[in-house]
């Protein structure tokens, strides 16, 4: 049944009134990025500052360290996304191609794995590391992220894999393909969408992390930037203003990559939705 004008006007409204909430607390970081310390520190918030300055990301572009941290940032991010992937395809091609005995029951500690909180990860994974000799190295995060990212990778990738038809890997064996060939040239094509939307999510996560950063690095040539953002806090004051702007400068590399992958994100989510 064709919606009436009322209900269209009505889930207009609602959606717009939804996106504006989400959309206020970015607002906000950038127009208190702009402030100056006055009116940072005012009781009165304008919606626009009325003195606008860079003065801000100056302050946090020239703090020492910040390169050093976004390429740590990148390098263990990256290093865990593209670990994460290879990793998860090469585990949930079996699971959604071959039927054998423990499938279901594998699938299942998958789920259970992702359902896990971090938190109880987080002793034993620190004396793994201690015992392995990889505390207060970038190799201990990367590692870190990469397990806390692969359950969830492969419980994507595994309904994608299951939504694509096997008909036509058969088809293309008939052709003359291998079995590796044939998914290489067939379903990895068609899997694209799906391998775009795990490494969007895998990404965040990763970048947005920061006790384990804060915890098993000690050393400040190796410190990511979840633990740079938190350096603009002494136990005299805080610098409202430089923390917003890094905050700004460090959502930069996230929206690069999401307007990268945002095509292929928009039909990954669609095609999980409706196969997964």
């Amino acid at each position: 049944m064709k919606k009436s004008l009322t209900q269209r006007i009505t889930l207009s409204v609602v959606g717009v009134l939804i996106a504006l909430a989400f959309f206020f607390p970015t607002y906000w970081m950038f127009t208190t990025s702009l402030k100056t310390p006055g009116e940072v520190l005012s009781p009165k918030y304008d919606l626009f500052p009325s003195s606008a300055t860079l003065q801000n990301f100056v302050s946090a572009l020239t703090k020492p360290g910040f390169v050093t941290y976004l390429s740590n940032s990148l390098i263990v991010t990256l290093g865990a996304v593209i670990a994460a992937l290879v990793v998860g395809v090469l585990a949930a091609i079996p699971l959604a191609r071959f039927r054998f005995r423990g499938r279901k029951g594998f699938l299942l500690l998958i789920l259970v794995a992702q359902l896990a909180p971090l938190s109880a990860l987080f002793i034993p994974m620190y004396l793994l590391m201690r015992d392995i000799g990889l505390l207060d190295t970038l190799p201990s995060l990367l590692l870190v992220y990469f397990a806390t990212s692969l359950p969830f990778t492969v419980w994507m990738l595994y309904g994608f894999i299951n939504g694509i038809p096997y008909d036509l890997e058969e088809s293309a064996m008939i052709d003359g393909c291998s079995r590796a060939g044939a998914f290489r040239r067939v379903t990895l094509p068609l899997l694209g969408p799906g391998l775009v939307t795990t490494s969007v999510f895998s990404f965040i996560t990763a970048w947005n992390e920061f006790l384990f950063a804060l915890v098993f690095i000690h050393d400040p040539n190796k410190q990511t930037l979840p633990v740079w953002l938190s350096s603009f806090r002494t136990a005299f004051s805080v610098d409202w203003g430089a923390i917003m702007a890094a905050s700004a400068v460090y959502a930069v590399p996230a929206l690069i990559f999401f307007l990268i992958v945002q095509r292929k994100l928009v039909s990954g989510l669609t095609a999980g939705a409706v196969k997964g």
